[in-house]
């Protein structure tokens, strides 16, 4: 349980990342994604490499559950779940002991975040459905 609620963290992350840079629904790169860990975390150029690689393998395998799930959105879930609980250990063996523990702050951060959108209704759902209001006409 606890390592879901980490990675359902990771994607909240990840996704308020992209709109904190304006992109909207669009998702960071992992090269923006490690400068703005470089940012966060006080990371060194070295660290920056490694994660950017770490990153980009994880995007690519994102990617490719997202093909293969054809739409089910349960399967895809499970899928990068599987993939973030396999990043995330990667990633703190890169940081030092103090970057790990900022890590796991920004992480519960950006859970933190995620939850407050899900419960205002911006869990990025299905357009609308019982208990949530039309959207008034101008």
């Amino acid at each position: 349980m606890k390592k879901l609620l980490l990675m359902l963290c990771f994607v909240a992350g990840i996704t308020s990342l992209s709109k904190a840079q304006g992109g909207g629904r669009q998702r960071m790169s992992p090269a923006d994604q490690a400068k703005q860990m470089q940012t966060r975390l006080k990371l060194n150029d070295d660290q920056t490499t490694k994660i950017t690689s770490i990153l980009q393998m994880q995007a690519t395998k994102m990617d490719s559950i997202r093909t293969a799930a054809n739409g089910d959105r349960q399967a895809m879930m499970q899928g990068m779940m599987s993939v973030r609980q396999m990043t995330t250990p990667k990633i703190k063996a890169v940081l030092t002991a103090d970057q790990a523990t900022a890590y796991d702050k920004m992480l519960a951060d950006q859970q933190a975040q995620m939850r407050a959108r899900m419960q205002n209704g911006g869990g990025g759902g299905n357009g609308g459905g019982a208990g949530a209001p039309p959207s008034p006409q101008k």
